[in-house]
């Protein structure tokens, strides 16, 4: 009797999971995002590193570490660093601003030893930079100074004296002489000529403008 043994099922592969948190409201230009992973292998060299964009065409950072050293770089752009800790990689990015608002995936990959192994895209971790402006407006009363005048207060209490003095006399001047035209006036005009006048018939006589008319009726009788 022949036993046709089916083959055993062949163990699972390598392979790497990651979960990121969904969500990350920046408000202080600070962020801290966490990719925990998990890898059923066994491998001596890793790299996980942080991708921006849907496409994941910006490389934000990386880090890289094995049995004896770790290492890490940042782009240009970007103000990051990687840390591992265990089944962990947590990525610090500072200084962040507005326009760096964007969806984040993180990558890991198993280097060394063969076969090279990184994990299937994740769900990623939105990062949303707001910028608040706060203006803190303190009150303080206002105080209000009078202006200190450098010259000194009987110096400024004889020149108004000085000052009131003229005014009066200027003024006492002014009205005895608005009196004295005043007084003129009245005269000139209560004055009247006495000098006698010929009558208008009697201007061709040949008699002074001066002399008076005689009464020839006294010389009839």
């Amino acid at each position: 009797v022949f036993f046709l043994l089916s083959p055993l099922p062949s163990l699972a592969e390598n392979k790497i999971l990651v979960a990121q948190h969904p969500l990350l409201i920046v408000a202080n230009k600070t962020a801290t995002l966490v990719c925990n992973y998990t890898y059923n292998g066994t491998g001596e060299e890793f790299r996980a590193s942080l991708h921006k964009g849907t496409d994941s065409a910006v490389e934000v950072c990386f880090i890289s570490w094995n049995t004896t050293k770790t290492s890490s770089n940042s782009h240009k752009d970007f103000n990051c660093q990687g840390i591992h800790n265990k089944d962990k990689v947590i990525f610090n990015l500072w200084n962040m601003s507005a326009n760096q608002t964007d969806i984040y995936f993180c990558k890991i990959e198993a280097m060394y030893p063969p076969p090279y192994v990184y994990n299937e895209k994740s769900n990623g971790t939105v990062i949303h930079v707001t910028v608040f402006f706060v203006l803190f407006l303190k009150e303080t009363p206002i105080q209000t100074q009078e202006p200190q005048s450098s010259i000194p207060l009987w110096v400024m209490v004889a020149m108004t004296g000085v000052l009131a003095f003229y005014s009066m006399l200027i003024t006492a001047v002014f009205i005895n002489y608005w009196q004295k035209s005043k007084k003129n006036m009245y005269h000139q005009s209560d004055y009247m000529n006495m000098t006698p006048r010929h009558p208008p018939y009697q201007k061709n006589k040949g008699y002074p403008s001066y002399a008076p008319t005689r009464d020839y009726t006294a010389y009839r009788s």
